[in-house]
């Protein structure tokens, strides 16, 4: 992974502006489903969801002056589009996670946890994302198989010209445009002019008390595995040079303390994942730029046309980002440590890869950390066997 097949950065690639637009919204495909869903199914209010992106966005761009990217939390995102969250109780999700982050963070749980992680555990679980994400982008291929399959082929084909570097940006356009040539509605944009701004979300201790009990064990340590360690660990091999700011210290707080500012506004639960920012990177994005111009599209959706904001975003085919998703989890899958590896080495990868797959990326790194703490033991019980 360590800056293999990345997007090129030459003249012909387009210019700097246009590659980190195309690599702001290359990771779409796991924004959409999810906040569609927690909107259209649960009822959450899409100007506190747009507007709470808009503003974690844009702090993240200034904070990190990366593309460190801003995502839904997969598990409370899923279990409200099941149907078992209220608004409130989100919001108290929200808040219950982003203050135990806030705290395993100033603590200095995040810095121990990255330091005993070993590289193969993280290479598994950066593997498992990779399929993880692959895999949902076949799903979302598969909404419209012609269309996914064209779109994929075209992803190729531009990714050997000189458009490289704007290769997303040119088939999202492409894609929205062939939608509304095809008859997608457009009568959202009528709305624009009156200005919605998000609403106060308080959880009562009830809705407290359920957050807690649905959310808290199920979000978290999926958010620690992911959004922290493995997003920590892929930055330091994509920026070298600024690996000292995106460490897990860091990436906890800004999930922590802005999901706890944002929770009241109605926004969706957040944080960062190593999918994303692989993503991002792949299609371009190398700056803040590409969170700042992400940030300002969701507040600008957000507050001028409020709860219609949805219909603008369902223009896009969700197997233009199905696409973008496949090709950009497969190459997180080619990281040189899978092939470099000694034969115990990838025996790790592959079981924690494997696990992160069927499961998700926490139990991945645990069942990692269990075969290395295994093999370890057994290690040292032979040598103390072996002394006269």
């Amino acid at each position: 992974m360590e800056g293999d097949g990345a997007a090129p950065d030459r003249p012909g690639a387009g210019s700097r502006t246009l590659r980190e637009l195309s690599g702001a919204f290359a990771d779409l495909g796991t924004f959409l489903p999810l906040v569609l869903g927690a909107v259209l199914v649960s009822g959450l209010d899409a100007t506190g969801v747009l507007v709470g992106f808009g503003g974690f966005a844009i702090a993240v761009a200034v904070i990190y002056r990366r593309p460190v990217p801003v995502q839904p939390m997969k598990a409370v995102a899923a279990i409200a589009i099941a149907g078992a969250l209220t608004p409130g109780t989100v919001a108290a999700a929200g808040l219950l996670i982003g203050l135990s982050l806030t705290v395993l963070a100033l603590c200095g749980a995040l810095e121990r946890a990255a330091r005993v992680v070993p590289q193969s555990v993280l290479a598994g679980v950066q593997v498992g994302i990779g399929l993880t994400l692959a895999l949902h982008g076949l799903e979302l291929m598969g909404e419209s198989a012609y269309l996914g399959a064209v779109c994929l082929v075209l992803l190729l084909a531009l990714l050997r010209t000189a458009a490289a570097g704007v290769a997303a940006l040119l088939l999202l356009a492409g894609a929205t445009a062939w939608s509304i040539a095809t008859g997608a509605p457009l009568a959202w944009a009528g709305s624009l002019g009156e200005l919605s701004l998000p609403a106060l979300v308080l959880p009562t201790t009830t809705e407290l008390a359920t957050a807690a009990e649905r959310t808290l064990l199920p979000q978290l340590p999926l958010t620690l595995a992911n959004a922290v360690l493995a997003t920590a660990a892929i930055a330091a091999t994509l920026f070298p040079d600024g690996s000292r700011s995106i460490t897990p210290r860091r990436l906890g707080l800004t999930s922590g303390v802005l999901n706890v500012i944002l929770a009241p506004m109605g926004a969706l639960p957040m944080c960062h994942g190593a999918g994303g920012l692989v993503t991002q990177h792949r299609f371009g994005a190398r700056t803040g730029l590409a969170p700042l111009i992400f940030g300002a599209t969701c507040l600008a959706l957000g507050l001028l046309f409020g709860p219609r904001a949805t219909e603008a975003l369902s223009i896009i085919p969700l197997a233009a980002l199905g696409a973008l998703l496949t090709f950009a989890g497969l190459d997180l899958v080619a990281t040189r440590r899978l092939f470099d590896g000694r034969p115990r080495c990838l025996a790790v990868i592959l079981a924690t890869a494997v696990v992160a797959v069927v499961t998700n990326a926490a139990y991945g790194l645990v069942v990692g950390l269990a075969l290395e703490l295994g093999w370890t033991a057994t290690q040292r019980a032979l040598q103390l066997r072996a002394r006269p």
